[in-house]
């Protein structure tokens, strides 16, 4: 019963309160930018994942409308019934492409991206190592499978050698990292992660939401900037920062590892598919990046 719930709901609301972690939505009353409009006052906004500014302007609406006006508003399904439109397909294509990928895959948020890559691949003979500063997308996207869990002290390579030599045996091993870390901005050291994973017999994964289209020469995030590309197995990304901030994610990896996550990813399985709109400001974006 309700009754039952709710005192224990309202002590621990009241000890988020009292630990000063209570969470308090700003409400903005204009598009995203530079500046924004919260209550009756104009503020500099210094906290948006907008990174190049891409979400208010006009060529984003632009390629958004002209996608809802091609394609309509919704799919009404998952993608592998009939929720499949050709934007879809070249939004993967050219995300694969731009990230020297083989192939991608779409999700709804790289939350589910996370959870989708992890659940799918690794199991109880398998061990996952991560960094102790994670986003909290690979923190439960990692509790919600049966590996055996390891976490490295942050971007110590001695500490994760040695997690690396403790699980020699098992039958997969993944290290599991941020591009660049969302709460620091520390950029993951890749190749001294890559030597270790090709030292062990390990493969290689990188959340790089926070590095798409902003780290490297030409904006193809972390692997980019420290000279990885053709060494990292799965990468994903999102939508929702750099690249228009509307949301909307990605897993790009070897053409096996995406169709095998197209055959048995329930996060991609059971969600509806990617927004159109968002495809096409994502295409748009891509486009002006390159």
């Amino acid at each position: 019963m309700y009754t039952d719930l709710k005192p224990l709901l309202e002590a621990e609301l009241q000890s988020i309160k009292d630990q000063s972690l209570w969470k308090e939505e700003r409400v903005i009353m204009s598009p995203q930018g530079r500046e924004i409009t919260v209550g009756d006052k104009k503020l500099l906004n210094f906290c948006a994942n907008n990174y190049l500014g891409f979400s208010g302007t006009d060529g984003v609406r632009e390629a958004s409308d002209k996608a809802l006006e091609k394609w309509g508003f919704g799919q009404a399904s998952v993608r592998f019934i009939c929720g499949t439109q050709g934007i879809h397909k070249e939004l993967e294509q050219a995300t694969a492409k731009f990230l020297g990928m083989e192939d991608a895959i779409l999700y709804s948020s790289c939350f589910m991206a996370n959870v989708g890559l992890f659940q799918t691949f690794f199991g109880p003979e398998d061990a996952i190592i991560s960094d102790e500063l994670n986003h909290a997308s690979i923190i439960d996207a990692v509790r919600l499978t049966k590996s055996e869990r390891l976490i490295f002290a942050h971007m110590d390579m001695a500490d994760l050698e040695e997690k690396l030599k403790s699980v020699a045996d098992k039958r997969l091993k993944v290290i599991a990292t941020d591009g660049v870390f969302s709460m620091d901005g520390h950029i993951a050291p890749l190749k001294e992660i890559c030597d270790l994973a090709d030292k062990y017999g390990a493969l290689v994964m990188v959340d790089d939401a926070h590095a798409t289209g902003v780290l490297g020469k030409t904006g193809r995030g972390t692997p980019e900037y420290t000279g990885t590309m053709d060494r990292i197995d799965f990468l994903t990304g999102t939508y929702g920062k750099a690249l228009g901030g509307a949301g909307g994610a990605f897993t790009a990896s070897r053409k096996e590892a995406v169709e095998y996550l197209r055959q048995r990813s329930r996060t991609y399985l059971f969600s509806n598919a990617m927004e159109v709109g968002t495809c096409g400001a994502s295409l748009y974006t891509l486009a002006y990046v390159q």
